[in-house]
Order: C-alpha cells, then structure tokens, then sequence
C-alpha cells in the first residue's frame, strides 16, 4: 500500500466531511424555524410575545445578523475544534452533552457489531456444512428472518419475552452489561442477517473453486476446506459491509436508544429534533459523518491486510498484481 494512495483516501475522507459540515450549516438556514424565536419560547413564531429589541439582541449574540458567508466561515472554524456553543433546549454546552453521551453509544455498537459478525458466521457456516439440504436451507430462512424484521418489532418482542415475562434483563437504562445485552441484541440480529447472507454467497462461490476441489481430492474434510481455506477469501465482501454497518450504527442506535431509554448519542438525536435543538443537531450531523467517514477509511485501508491480492488503483495502473 503506497502512501500516495493512503494520502489520497484521506483527501477524499477530507472532502467528504467537509460536505457534511456544509449541509449541517446550510440547514440551520433551510428548515422552518427561527433559532432566535426557539430560544425565547415562542417556536410557533408569535411575534405578540417577542418584543423586536430582545429578538435583535439575540440575534447580534448568535452572529446571525451577520453576512451568510462570514457564518460560514466562523461555522469552520468552530467545527474543527468542535464548537457548536449552547443547546437551546437545556443550555448545556453542546460538546459536554455529546462527550456524555457517545460512551453510551460506542458501548453498544461494539456489543452489536460483536454479536452480529459471531452470529453472522454461525448462520454461514451452519449453511455450508449441515449435512442435508433441508437444514442448510433453514438456515439460510433464519438469516433472511433477521433481516425481514424491523428493529422495533424485534425489541418490543425481546422486552416482552425476556423483561416482562422471564425478567432477565432490564427493561431500561444503562450502566450495566445486563441493561446492554437486549438492546445489542435488537441491532445486531438486522446486520447479522444480512451479513449471513453475503458470507453464505461468498462461501459458496469460494467452495465452487478449483483450490476447494484441489484440497478435498487430498483428502481434507469439508470443514477444513470451509474454515482453512474458504472463508478468508469469502470474508472480504462481507468485512466490506461489516465495515458500512458499523459506519450507520448511530442511525441504529436512534431507534434502539429511545425504546430502551439509554441517553446516548440516537436518543440525543431524537429530542434535539423534536426541540428544534439547532446546534445539538449540527454537532451530532457532523459527528456522524465523521465517524462513517473513519470506518469506511479504516475498511478501505484493511483490505490488503484481509486479501493480499487486492490492489490500490495505483498499483493497477503499474500492472502490479
């Protein structure tokens, strides 16, 4: 991997951010709703209640009597460093509320992305080395259940069945692994499908190989050949979509947050739309693709350690395999 191409994916990570900071500023100008009425308690915009000198004032105070293109540029600089000022909903820093929350988050998306790639190989395994058809295929059905199934019909199905009846787990709440394990489980069953699917796809294609039949006519079982030489080489598609999953966890964990009452960053989310919470949405918007831009770079960047064929473009060009 040379680092002409290292530095070109971080140019394009680069730009890439660069326009979600852009249409994060765009929307405070976009959408219905005044910030400066949002904040005086009147964001059905009742003029009788807001007297013209304290909206001007306010006004002057959030820089947004200002040209557009001075706000733009104070908006950049603002973001590098991560400064989006003061929620308008509760006052509190904007950056001290994210800090807070994205622990909560980052727990469960590693406990989900966990889950779904064990239970993803699990499924792909069970329906390359079943011994019948007929079992191969019930397999194959479950992974494609797991996809079918929307992630609030999943949780309200977990909460009923093992918090409401069995009282194994909370209903509720964070800080502790037990109050972790049914959300987790909510967000990995969707991806665990779908990444059963794509490494099944894979691990057929690998068996129907020539190496594949190579190594059984030398007498290697079957789950050898699966285990030692045709998953790594069916992985790739499947680390690929890994990658863009955990890339769009926070969306997830939008859903999942808010049924299960965790503060993190997808319940944040919610009720700085709900409240109209311009810079607490405009943080959390960049934050967002900030981290799908830094998992997508580090997918890109693991491919030739994961394959060694795979090639960067440059490379290519060379007619370097």
């Amino acid at each position: 991997m040379t680092a002409r191409y290292v530095l070109r994916r971080l140019g394009q990570a680069a730009v890439v951010l660069w326009g979600a900071v852009t249409l994060s500023f765009l929307m405070i100008h976009l959408v219905p709703g005044d910030p400066v009425r949002i904040i005086l308690g009147s964001g059905d915009g009742d003029a009788a209640t807001i007297t013209p000198a304290a909206e001007a004032e306010l006004r002057a105070q959030l820089g947004l009597d200002r040209p557009v293109a001075v706000q733009y540029l104070d908006f950049l600089r603002r973001a590098a460093t991560f400064d989006f000022g003061h929620s308008y909903s509760t006052g509190q820093e904007v950056s001290v509320a994210i800090s807070a929350a994205v622990p909560v988050t980052v727990e469960l998306g590693v406990a989900a992305i966990v889950l779904a790639v064990v239970l993803a190989l699990v499924f792909a395994l069970l329906s390359v080395l079943l011994p019948t058809q007929a079992l191969r295929s019930s397999f194959q059905s479950a992974s494609l259940l797991g996809t079918a199934m929307p992630s609030f019909w999943v949780a309200i199905l977990l909460l009923q069945v093992f918090s409401f009846r069995l009282g194994w787990f909370p209903a509720y709440g964070s800080g502790s692994w037990q109050a972790l394990v049914l959300p987790g489980l909510t967000l990995a069953l969707l991806t665990a499908g779908t990444l059963g699917q794509v490494l099944t796809r894979g691990l057929n294609e690998a068996l129907a190989e020539t190496y594949a039949d190579t190594a059984r006519a030398k007498g290697v079982s079957e789950a050898r050949v699966v285990t030692g030489h045709a998953l790594r080489n069916a992985s790739l598609p499947a680390f690929t979509m890994a990658g863009m999953m955990a890339g769009g966890m926070l969306s997830g964990a939008t859903i999942v947050e808010t049924i299960y009452g965790r503060r993190g960053v997808g319940m944040y989310f919610v009720q700085a739309i709900q409240t109209q919470d311009f810079p607490l949405i405009q943080a959390l918007v960049i934050l967002s693709g900030g981290f799908f831009v830094l998992v997508t770079l580090a997918v890109d960047l693991a491919y030739r350690w994961i394959d060694p064929r795979v090639s960067t473009p440059h490379r290519r060009k060379a007619g370097v395999a």
